[in-house]
């Protein structure tokens, strides 16, 4: 008798277990593939980081030759509002970037400055224009976006310029041509970080990128006269990829040393 109830109780405990396993086997993989979704569709969000004092960069992204590629921009946090340095790339980005702003600072992008006439630059002008922020490229960035058929600024830069917004001011400089033949840098007296933009390159970089309007012969004086004129930055933030090494313009000088040797 008891050898039987010992055996009935055997058997149950196995019947439990074995259910509990196979839960197990058929509710994992299904969590995992409810999961996948969430995980692609959050890979490429806006992100946003805080750089120093009232300064920060953002990251959206673009497809180049099928791969996806972080732009990095940048943006200030005046007393007067908000200060774009350059526009998302894509335009699924150039909402929810005004919408993230307001959400953490509670206040609105009243101006916006593009680095070149690329549309990782230039892309969210129009968009901005229409929401009142007020736009600017440089004369030379407007007429190759005339040429090109990309998107233009309301205001044009006839030369360096220095702009304050109450206690902060920004500076763009024109260095020379590199990466194209309008690429601006902005430097942040205050703060002591230059924005280097697509004139420089990451440290993470094992090329040049795309050539298609770069002056590589040029690059080098152009990035010689950087260091120059803002010889010790605290940040240099560059266009794409990593940008938290500041070896990131003797990177670049040698990948264009590279690049030059193979012409």
């Amino acid at each position: 008798m008891i050898f039987t109830m010992i055996l009935q109780e055997l058997v149950e405990n196995t019947k439990y277990l074995f259910h509990s396993i196979m839960k197990k086997i058929v509710i994992l993989p299904l969590l995992s593939i409810i999961s996948l979704p969430t995980i692609a569709q959050n890979k490429y969000d806006l992100k946003i980081t805080h750089l120093t004092a009232n300064l920060y960069v953002y990251v959206s992204y673009g497809t180049y030759q099928g791969m996806h590629i972080p732009a990095n921009a940048m943006y200030m946090v005046t007393d007067k509002g908000i200060v774009l340095f350059d526009t998302p790339w894509d335009k699924r980005y150039y909402q929810p970037l005004l919408d993230s702003l307001w959400k953490k600072h509670h206040k609105k992008v009243i101006l916006c400055v593009s680095t070149h006439y690329h549309d990782d630059r230039t892309g969210g002008l129009e968009y901005y224009n229409k929401q009142g922020v007020k736009t600017y490229t440089t004369y030379m960035t407007d007429s190759l976006s005339v040429l090109h058929d990309n998107n233009r600024a309301k205001f044009i830069l006839y030369q360096d310029t220095v702009f304050h917004l109450g206690r902060d001011s920004f500076i763009t400089w024109y260095p020379g041509p590199g990466h194209t033949t309008d690429n601006i840098v902005i430097w942040f007296p205050r703060q002591k970080v230059l924005y280097g933009g697509c004139l420089v390159k990451s440290v993470s970089d094992t090329s040049l990128g795309n050539l298609e309007d770069a002056n590589v012969k040029e690059w080098a004086s152009s990035l010689h006269r950087l260091q120059k004129r803002f010889p010790h930055p605290r940040y240099i933030i560059v266009g794409h990829n990593s940008w938290k090494d500041k070896q990131s313009i003797l990177h670049t000088l040698k990948l264009i040393a590279h690049q030059s040797a193979d012409l």
